[in-house]
C-alpha cells in the first residue's frame, strides 16, 4: 500500500468533552484514524481533554496527552513531539477551530507541521461564511441569500432588507450554537449578539429563510487524484427549520427523484473538489418542492455527526477511510467487496436506515420542548428494516423514552383533535407522537403537510400504521389472527407494544408468535474499503441470510443504546473495553446496540454487530440464534439493567452479578437491611409509593430530605426537599410510581463530603483502585460535581473505611464484575449513600488516573478468573488527577445553571498533574471554565453557606492581587471576618447592580450560591448573565476554595505538559 514516506509523526486533535452538537462520534472516527495510520506505520500523537473516550487509552496512540484543548497547550506538545503532521478533520468542530488558530499564529510554520487531509484554505472556504459564498459565486451555486456581519447593527439592516423570518448562523460553530431563526427585530438583536458571541472571529451570517423547504443531505469522499464518491443520501423527513442533528430523517433519499439526487451530486462534487478537501465532507442542500429551486445551505469540511451515521448506514467507514486518505492512499488502494476497489463504489443496499434523536428537556427546568437551528439532542439512535415502517418503529423502540410504539405516548390520545393541531404550530421533541394520535383522530395527510411541511408520502405511511393499529384493536383481549399478526410485526408492531394494546402479557404474546414461526431473519450490511466484514440487521420481511458459528466460547455484550444525560460515551468505553478482552481471551464476541456515533458499533471492535433496539424481544431473538455461553449487562448502563431479568426469565445466562443483586441495591428496604446487619450507617430512609407513605417517612427522618425514582440514571427526578408542601409537590408530580418502582427517599446529610469508590469483585472479594473524592459537597449530583483521584482532603481513617465498606458490601451480595458505591462523611462518621453493582461513568476516569483497566479485567473475572490471579496491590498514586463536568447550558439560555441531585452534564474533562491546583486549574481550563490570574470577584452567597471556608478563599484570593465585590450580606460577613469588598447591587435593589457589572466586563469571577425563593430570581440572572459573557461561575463554596488553589498554583508558574503514557510509568 501507498503511503508518504516524508512524514512520521502525524498529530491527532480530540473534540475535547461531549457536548450538545459534538458528541461520541468523534471518538468512534478519532479512534479509527489512530488504527488506520499506525497500520501505515506513523507515530501518533493524540491529545484530547476527555478521558471517557476509547482514543485517550495509553494503548491506542504511541503518545497520549489528556490536556486542555488550546494554542498555548498545543504549542508545548508540538515543541515537546515534533510532529511532521497534523490531521485536522476528525476532532469536530473544535479540532478544525484550533488547527486553523495555530496556522494564523505561525505555530505550525515555526515548527514545520504540515497539515494534510484538510489544507487550511480548505477550512476558511468551508466555514467562513463569507469566503464560502464568494467560492459558491464563482462555482454559480446558488445560495440562500444572505450577507455576513460582524454588528448588530448590520445585522438589522441585512434583516430589514430581506424581510423577515432570517437565519442567524455563526461562523466556525457546530450544532448551531448561537443561531437560530428570528421573527422581528427584537429577536434578531438578542441571537445576532448571541452568535457573533459564539463565532470564532465574530462573524454571522444573516440568511433569508427557506424554513419548510426539504433538507437534503450527501456525504462525499474526495481522494488526492481527484476522484469523488458519494457514500450516502440522507433524507430529512423533519424540513428546513430543525436542526439537522435534531431532524428526523432517513437513508437512502425516500422521496427524492433520481434527476434532482443527480443534481445534488454534481453540485457537491463541484463544491468539494473546489475548497479542496482530502477525505469525508458533508454537504447540506436545501430544495424548495413548490419552485424546484436548490440552495446550498452549508458544508462541514471534516467529520461530523451526519458523517459517523452515514458510515453506520451503508458500511462505509469514513472517517477510516478519510485517515489513509490523508496518510497519502488513494481510493483505488482500498477494497471494495462489490466491485473491486472504493474508486467504483456507489451506495446501495436493500433496506431503510432511519435516524431519531434523543432529547433531555426533561433535566431543564423552565426550558421550552421546541426544536429550530439550534441543535437540542443529545443523543441517536439508529435503525434497519426491509421497509420505512418497519425501520421508522425499530427507531421509535430503541430510543428507550419508555413507548414501545408510537401511540398512546403520555397522555396524547386523551386531547381533541383541535388540541392535538394546536401542539403541531412549532416542532417539538414529541411531533411524531402528535401526528400519530392526530391521525388516529381524524386529521387528513393533506391537513398534517400544510401544518408541518413533512413530506405527504410519510405522513400517509403513518396513516397506514394506525390504520392497522386501529384493525389491532378490535382483537383486544381477545387472540390476533395469525395473518394479522405477521402483517403487525412485518410492519415493525414490536411484541411490548402489541401486548399493551391488546392487554395480554409480552411473554405470552412472543411465545404464540415464535410457535407460529413468526420470527426475525437477519441480514448483512457489507462493510466497504476492508476485506469480509459485515455487520447484521433485522428485519420481519425476509428469511433469515446470516450463518452463525457452533462455537461454545462465544459472549454477548449488550451495549447501552442512545446517549442521554446520565448515560453516556463512559458506558460504551466498558462494552468496547469488554469485546477488546474477550478477543485477547480467544472468545467469539456479539455486541448489541442501535448507537451509530459509538466505538461499539464500528464494525471490528466485535466479531459480530448486531445494529438493533436493545428490548427482550430483539435481544432474545439474537440469543436464540447465536446461543452465547452468556450475556454481559453490567457495562452499558441501566439500558440493560433494565432488561436483565426478563431476560433471565426467559432463560438468558447472565454473566456476573445477577439481576437479583441489582435488585436488591435498588430496594431500600433490603439494601438498609443488609448494611444493618454489616453494622454500616446509612442515611435513615424508606420507600414510598404515594404521599401518606412519603409524609410518614418524613416525619420519622426528618428534613432535609433526598427524594429520587427508583432504577433510574443521572440522578432522574432527584430532588432535596425542605418541607412537607415540596414532598407533596414532589409526590403528586411523580410519575409511573410502582410498588415495584418506588421512590426513594433518605435523610439530607447536610455539609458532608461525598466521595465514591469504584471497585472490581470477584463473588469473594473486592480491590479499590482507588477512593474519588468530591469536590462538591454531598447534594450536587455525582456526575455534575467535580472530583479528584486520589483524595486530597479526606483522612486516611475515612479512605480505610471506604476501602473496607466497599469490600465488606460486595462480598456480602455477591457482586462479580464491577461495582460503585457513593459515600458521605458527615460528622466524622462514614455513610453508605447508595451501591451500585455494575459499571459507573467513572470507570474510564479510574481507569486512567490509575493505570488499571477496570473493564478489561473485570470481563476477564465474568469468565471465571479472580482477583488472585491479578496480584492487586494499593499502589501510591504520585499525580493528581481532577475530573470537572461539562454542562450544555450555552444551549439553554432560558434555564438557571445552578447545580444540584439531578445529572445535568453531558460530558466531563480530566485535567492531570503533580500538584491539585494545576490540575484543578487544568480541568477548568479544558471545560471551558478558564479561571482568571488577575481581576475583580463578585462574591453572593447564601446565608448558609456563610463559612470558614469562604472567609479562607475570599482571604486567598485577594491575596492573589484580586478586587472583591460582594452583594450587602455577603459583604457584612466578610467585613465582620475582617476582609473588604466593595458593596454591589443585586437586581432587584437598582441601578448599577451585578448584571450590568458583567456585561460591562467589569467581573472576571463569579462565586454565587443559590439563595433560596426570594432571591432565586437575581441569582439566576446573575449565573446566565456570566454564562452569556463567558464570565466564570461557581455556585458551590467547596469549588470556590478549589479555584482559589487552582488561581494560586498558576501564578506559581507555567503549566506543563506530560503524557499519559509518563505518568502511569511513575505510579510506584
Amino acid at each position: 500500500m501507498p503511503k508518504r514516506d516524508d512524514i512520521h509523526t502525524v498529530l491527532i486533535i480530540g473534540s475535547g468533552p461531549i457536548i450538545i452538537g459534538q458528541a461520541c462520534e468523534f471518538d468512534y472516527s478519532g479512534t479509527q484514524a489512530c488504527k488506520a495510520l499506525r497500520e501505515l506505520g506513523y507515530r501518533i500523537v493524540l491529545v484530547n481533554s476527555n478521558p471517557a473516550t476509547i482514543m485517550t487509552d495509553p494503548g491506542m496512540a504511541d503518545v497520549t496527552y489528556i490536556e486542555p484543548l488550546n494554542v498555548d497547550t498545543l504549542e508545548k506538545i508540538i515543541a515537546r513531539e515534533r510532529p511532521d503532521a497534523l490531521l485536522p478533520n476528525l476532532g469536530g468542530q473544535s479540532a478544525l477551530n484550533l488547527s486553523s488558530e495555530l496556522a494564523r499564529l505561525g505555530i505550525l510554520e515555526k515548527y514545520g507541521v504540515e497539515v494534510i487531509g484538510v489544507n487550511l484554505g480548505a477550512i476558511e472556504r468551508g466555514e467562513d461564511r463569507i469566503e464560502f459564498k464568494k467560492q459558491m459565486d464563482l462555482l454559480g451555486i446558488e445560495m440562500p441569500k444572505s450577507t455576513a456581519v460582524y454588528s448588530v447593527e448590520d445585522a438589522e439592516k441585512v434583516a430589514a432588507e430581506l424581510g423577515y423570518p432570517v437565519v442567524i448562523r455563526p461562523a466556525y460553530t457546530m450544532g448551531g450554537t448561537g443561531g437560530g431563526l428570528v421573527y422581528n427585530l427584537e429577536e434578531l438583536r438578542i441571537i445576532a449578539a448571541r452568535g457573533i458571541a459564539a463565532s470564532r472571529i465574530g462573524q454571522i451570517l444573516v440568511e433569508e429563510s427557506v424554513i419548510g423547504w426539504e433538507e437534503l443531505e450527501l456525504e462525499v469522499v474526495r481522494d488526492a487524484d481527484n476522484r469523488l464518491i458519494t457514500v450516502c443520501f440522507i433524507e430529512n423527513i423533519d424540513p428546513m427549520g430543525i436542526h439537522t442533528g435534531d431532524s428526523f430523517c432517513a437513508a437512502p433519499m425516500l422521496t427524492v427523484p433520481v434527476e434532482l439526487q443527480q443534481r445534488l451530486q454534481r453540485a457537491s462534487y463541484a463544491i468539494v473538489e473546489s475548497i479542496g478537501v482530502i477525505g469525508g465532507t458533508n454537504v447540506q442542500f436545501a430544495h424548495d418542492p413548490v419552485s424546484d429551486r436548490v440552495v446550498v445551505i452549508e458544508i462541514n469540511p471534516r467529520t461530523s455527526r451526519s458523517s459517523a451515521l452515514a458510515s453506520k448506514a451503508t458500511g462505509f467507514p469514513i472517517a477510516l477511510v478519510s485517515a489513509r486518505l490523508a496518510g497519502g492512499q488513494t481510493l483505488k488502494d482500498m477494497a471494495y467487496w462489490r466491485d473491486g476497489t472504493l474508486d467504483k463504489y456507489t451506495p446501495s443496499g436493500d433496506y431503510v436506515v432511519i435516524k431519531m434523536a434523543r432529547w433531555a428537556f426533561e433535566k431543564f427546568r423552565g426550558v421550552e420542548d421546541k426544536l429550530g437551528t439550534q441543535m437540542r439532542a443529545v443523543g441517536e439512535v439508529m435503525s434497519l428494516g426491509k421497509t420505512y415502517k418497519e425501520a421508522f418503529q425499530k427507531a421509535v423502540r430503541g430510543l428507550e423514552t419508555g413507548c414501545s410504539g408510537l401511540g398512546f405516548f403520555k397522555n396524547l390520545n386523551r386531547l381533541s383533535l383541535a388540541e392535538l393541531m394546536a401542539r403541531l404550530a412549532a416542532p417539538t421533541s414529541e411531533r411524531q407522537f402528535v401526528l400519530y394520535e392526530a391521525l388516529r383522530k381524524g386529521a387528513t395527510v393533506e391537513e398534517l403537510h400544510r401544518r408541518t411541511a413533512i413530506h405527504r408520502w410519510f405522513l400517509e405511511q403513518m396513516r397506514e400504521l394506525v390504520a392497522r393499529e386501529e384493525e389491532i384493536l378490535r382483537y383486544q383481549g381477545k387472540e390476533l389472527p395469525l395473518e394479522l399478526l405477521k402483517l403487525a410485526k412485518q410492519e415493525g408492531f414490536s411484541d411490548a407494544y402489541l401486548a399493551k394494546i391488546l392487554g395480554l402479557a409480552e411473554r405470552d404474546l412472543r411465545d404464540r408468535r415464535t410457535q407460529a414461526g413468526v420470527v426475525e431473519g437477519w441480514h448483512a450490511v457489507p462493510v466497504s474499503g476492508v476485506e469480509n466484514a459485515a455487520y447484521y440487521y433485522s428485519s420481519y420481511n425476509a428469511p433469515d441470510t446470516v450463518k452463525v458459528s457452533a462455537n461454545p466460547n462465544k459472549v454477548m455484550i449488550l451495549g447501552g443504546g442512545p446517549n442521554r444525560i446520565g448515560q453516556g460515551i463512559e458506558f460504551d468505553y466498558c462494552c468496547v473495553h469488554a469485546a477488546f478482552a474477550l478477543r485477547d481471551m480467544h472468545y467469539e464476541t456479539v455486541m448489541v446496540n442501535c448507537n451509530p456515533e459509538t466505538v461499539s458499533t464500528d464494525y471490528d471492535t466485535s466479531d459480530k454487530l448486531y445494529f438493533e433496539p436493545l428490548t427482550v424481544e430483539d435481544v432474545l431473538q439474537i440469543y436464540q440464534k447465536e446461543q452465547p455461553k452468556g450475556v454481559i449487562c453490567q457495562f452499558g448502563g441501566q439500558t440493560p439493567l433494565n432488561i436483565a431479568r426478563q431476560l433471565e426469565e426467559a432463560g438468558v445466562n447472565i454473566l456476573g452479578t445477577p439481576p437479583a443483586v441489582i435488585d436488591l441495591a435498588e430496594d431500600r428496604e433490603q439494601f438498609n437491611e443488609v448494611m444493618r446487619k454489616l453494622g454500616i450507617p446509612m442515611a435513615a430512609g424508606g420507600m414510598a409509593t404515594n404521599e401518606a407513605e412519603a409524609i410518614e417517612i418524613a416525619a420519622r427522618v426528618g428534613y432535609p430530605l433526598m427524594v429520587r425514582p427508583s432504577y433510574v440514571l443521572g440522578g432522574r427526578g432527584m430532588e432535596i426537599v425542605y418541607d412537607e408542601p415540596m414532598l407533596c409537590d414532589y409526590m403528586a408530580a411523580a410519575v409511573d410510581v410502582t410498588p415495584d418502582r418506588p421512590i426513594l427517599i433518605d435523610r439530607y446529610l447536610e455539609n458532608a463530603i461525598e466521595a465514591e469508590a469504584d471497585a472490581i469483585a470477584d463473588g469473594e472479594d473486592a480491590f479499590v483502585p482507588a477512593v474519588m473524592e468530591h469536590i462538591e459537597q454531598a447534594g450536587i449530583h455525582s456526575g455534575d460535581s467535580a472530583c479528584v483521584i486520589p483524595p486530597v482532603g479526606i483522612p486516611d481513617q475515612h479512605l480505610a473505611t471506604i476501602r473496607e465498606y466497599t469490600r465488606t458490601i460486595a462480598r456480602e451480595m455477591g457482586v462479580i464484575g464491577l461495582m460503585n458505591i457513593q459515600y458521605a462523611i458527615c460528622n466524622d462518621t462514614v455513610y453508605v449513600l447508595e451501591a451500585n453493582p455494575r459499571a459507573s461513568r467513572t470507570v474510564p476516569l479510574v481507569s486512567k488516573v490509575c493505570g488499571i483497566p477496570m473493564a478489561r479485567i473485570a470481563t476477564e473475572i465474568l469468565l471465571g478468573k479472580t482477583l488472585r490471579d491479578f496480584n492487586f496491590t494499593q499502589r501510591d498514586i504520585p499525580h493528581i488527577g481532577v475530573k470537572e463536568a461539562v454542562f450544555p447550558f450555552n444551549m439553554f439560555p432560558e434555564v438557571d445553571p445552578v447545580l444540584g441531585p439531578e445529572m445535568r452534564s453531558t460530558g466531563e474533562v480530566l485535567g492531570l498533574d503533580a500538584s491539585f491546583g494545576m490540575a484543578f486549574f487544568k480541568a477548568e481550563d479544558g471545560a471551558g471554565g478558564t479561571l482568571p490570574l488577575s481581576g475583580t470577584v463578585l462574591m453572593t452567597v447564601a446565608e448558609r453557606d456563610r463559612s470558614e471556608k469562604l472567609i479562607a478563599a475570599a482571604r486567598r484570593l485577594q491575596a492573589e492581587g484580586f478586587k472583591l465585590l460582594a452583594t450587602t450580606g455577603t459583604a457584612a460577613f466578610l467585613k465582620e471576618n475582617g476582609i473588604e469588598a466593595q458593596p454591589v447591587l443585586k437586581v432587584h435593589e437598582g441601578r448599577p447592580n451585578i448584571v450590568d457589572a458583567v456585561k460591562n466586563g467589569e467581573i472576571q469571577l463569579i462565586i454565587n450560591t443559590p439563595s433560596g425563593k426570594i432571591s432565586a430570581h437575581d441569582d439566576s440572572d446573575i449565573r446566565k448573565s456570566a454564562i452569556r459573557h463567558k464570565v466564570p461561575y461557581i455556585t458551590t463554596i467547596a469549588a470556590a476554595a478549589a479555584a482559589a488553589e487552582g488561581i494560586a498554583a498558576r501564578q506559581a508558574g507555567e503549566t506543563s505538559v506530560r503524557s499519559l503514557q509518563e505518568w502511569l510509568a511513575g505510579i510506584g
